[in-house]
């Protein structure tokens, strides 16, 4: 696992090995061990590692024998092995133990096509001077990142965080009002875009081929994830399949030279995964997890009862909600807007983990492909109901209910029912953006000043959700929603969450879950093999009977969560209030003073419970904090 940064420009001239030494340098965390740099007419590529694979070579950039392509790289390819003998039957020859000797040899034989071979997670960059080329790829699935901005005439830079980029002296901090209203929406920025102009998330499954000469930048799908359901077998032969693969794509990433351990939450996915190390490694496995002193956010007692069951060495630690001083690391960590209040726990259960490995197996992936999550149940229910009332029936109807109900979070159960008819007054997608929204419509109308109102220029986040709905390829509701989510929440929120976490640490996560070849024959299954009856991640569970406690495989999901309600009440009651209405805030344009006012005041009052919110612009008043 390593950090990548480069310059790319026109073939007169030749990128600043000073320069880029500053852009690597500035990525030093997620490559400790090594650096190295490339610098020939046009291209310049510095590379920063943690070596995990053979230790002793495998530096990079690395240079094919015949001195015409050159790599940086950062990931790990699962399958390398089995590429490397077929390209020895090619008469390609190898001094390294290491992939990265594999992915350039691949190259060289396959060219471009090269990545649709590769099993596993990366982000590379490739100088071809044969044909004055350089190629850019990201992994399937985005668990590795890859920035790049185009600055000034026919130069391109690139680099694995956002950080890295803007060590170079031409990197510019325009904020894109778009961006704000997907953060403001959903707590992060959503590929491809950043929170700067004309600065990009290279999206998974996608490369880039920039031609020196011309500087002509040319960007290509070469994988998107299809949604079939028309899978043949029972669900009992789905079942057995399932479990052999997931032990599969676990086997394989539990290869490395140096030590290696596990996540475990408590919850099925982190379960399973350790579940399945315990019985594939003749050593009892490392594992560690994070929890809170409030016990409904605390599921450290389910991760002692499995690292029990399967003997793990298992180190715990609590989150001290005094602990504020993180969220001014996070923001560094980050790089922009980031409002997942789980990279708080992220980060410590990462801490932790590298006290003890390099490596760390985690269960991320299992919601979004396996159907975990519980607004997929309620949005199946909903529109169940839409298929009852026709739309002209339901948006009147239901629209009214909506604004007749009252909005009360302390209120029974009863009284939430507002959300759900804001539901069924809408559309499919249209009522899953609302329901996993942050800051609903109304909320973003008052918040934002009418100035950014005028530069969003009508964009909404929504545009974004009904791209992704219309090119799922699907008419399975449920199979819509997990294919938007795999293109937004998957990689723009939890894989950067861990990516950053992770690397912050000098640790390296894989992620078994979210192996391609088992994303996409899950894929293949129906979707009430995955939602039935109101349990998700039905045929997961049913294939974890007898491997982890039923009160485990059924218990209500808690997720990461942080108690930022109470925190906001009580222990952080005048840093939120200090941040939000801080003068940074109040001043800088974007939002409406009194509806900060109005947020703070409802929430410590408690007649609201506007904890995501609040931290959402918490958030973001610690970016303007960097801002220049």
């Amino acid at each position: 696992m390593c950090g990548i940064a480069g310059i790319i420009t026109s073939l007169n001239k030749k990128p600043s090995q000073a320069v880029i030494k500053k852009m690597t340098d500035a990525i030093i965390h997620r490559g400790p061990d090594e650096a190295g740099i490339f610098v020939t007419d046009g291209v310049g590529l510095g590379h920063r590692r943690l070596s995990i694979i053979d230790i002793k070579s495998g530096q990079q950039p690395m240079t094919t024998t015949a001195g015409d392509v050159t790599i940086v790289y950062n990931g790990e390819i699962y399958n390398f092995v089995e590429i490397r003998a077929e390209l020895e039957t090619k008469g390609y020859q190898f001094k390294t133990r290491c992939d990265t000797e594999v992915i350039l040899n691949a190259y060289h034989a396959w060219g471009p096509d090269s990545v649709k071979r590769f099993r596993g997670m990366f982000a590379f960059v490739i100088y071809d001077s044969r044909n004055k080329q350089v190629f850019m790829v990201r992994d399937r699935l985005g668990i590795k990142p890859l920035f790049y901005a185009p600055v000034g005439e026919k130069t391109v830079l690139f680099g694995s965080e956002l950080k890295a980029l803007a060590a170079h002296p031409d990197f510019v901090k325009n904020l894109r009002p778009q961006s704000m209203e997907d953060y403001f929406s959903l707590g992060y920025v959503a590929e491809p875009h950043t929170i700067y102009k004309n600065v990009f998330k290279l999206e998974p499954g996608y490369s880039i081929i920039i031609d020196l000469a011309s500087g002509r930048l040319t960007k290509t799908q070469y994988w998107d994830l299809q949604f079939t359901g028309d899978y043949k077998g029972s669900f009992e032969d789905a079942r057995v399949e399932l479990r052999d693969r997931v032990h599969e794509a676990t086997k394989i990433r539990m290869v490395a030279d140096v030590p290696l351990g596990a996540f475990l939450s408590g919850g099925v996915d982190s379960g399973a995964v350790v579940a399945d190390m315990a019985e594939i490694s003749p050593d009892p496995v490392n594992s560690c997890s994070i929890g809170f002193s409030e016990a409904k956010f605390d599921e450290t007692d389910y991760a002692e009862r499995v690292a029990k069951r399967y003997k793990t060495n298992h180190w715990s630690r609590i989150v001290d909600p005094g602990d504020y001083s993180l969220i001014d690391k996070l923001i560094d960590i980050y790089d922009e807007p980031y409002a997942d209040s789980s990279a708080l726990p992220t980060y410590r259960v990462c801490e932790l983990a590298r006290e003890k490995v390099i490596v760390a197996l985690s269960g991320d992936g299992g919601d979004e492909n396996l159907a975990g999550y519980r607004r997929y149940q309620l949005q199946m229910f909903e529109q169940k109901i839409r298929g009852i009332f026709p739309e002209s029936f339901r948006k009147p109807v239901f629209g009214f209910l909506a604004k007749a109900y009252p909005k009360a979070d302390w209120a029974p159960r009863i009284f939430r029912a507002k959300t759900t008819f804001q539901g069924l007054a809408r559309d499919h997608v249209e009522s899953y953006f609302h329901g996993v929204s942050i800051l609903k419509g109304d909320m973003r109308d008052k918040l934002f000043s009418p100035g950014l109102k005028n530069d969003l220029q009508g964009y909404s986040t929504l545009d974004l959700f009904n791209k992704y709905g219309a090119s799922s390829g699907s008419d399975d509701p449920l199979s819509i929603l997990q294919y938007i989510d795999i293109k937004t929440y998957l990689v723009g929120d939890i894989l950067t969450k861990v990516d950053r976490a992770s690397m912050a640490n000098s640790l390296e996560v894989r992620v078994p879950l979210l192996d391609h070849e088992l994303v996409e024959w899950i894929a293949t299954l129906p979707s009430h093999f995955k939602l039935q009856g109101g349990e998700g991640k039905y045929i997961f569970k049913k294939s974890l009977e007898g491997r982890l406690p039923k009160d485990i495989l059924y218990r209500p999901k808690m997720g990461f969560g942080v108690p930022l309600g109470k925190w906001f009440r009580n222990e952080l009651k005048q840093n939120i209030r200090d941040s939000v209405l801080s003068d940074r805030m109040m001043n800088c344009g974007f939002f409406e003073p009194d509806y900060l006012r109005k947020l703070i005041d409802q929430h410590q009052s408690r007649l609201r419970d506007h904890s995501s919110p609040l931290w959402t612009l918490m958030m973001f008043d610690q970016f303007l904090s960097r801002q220049p």
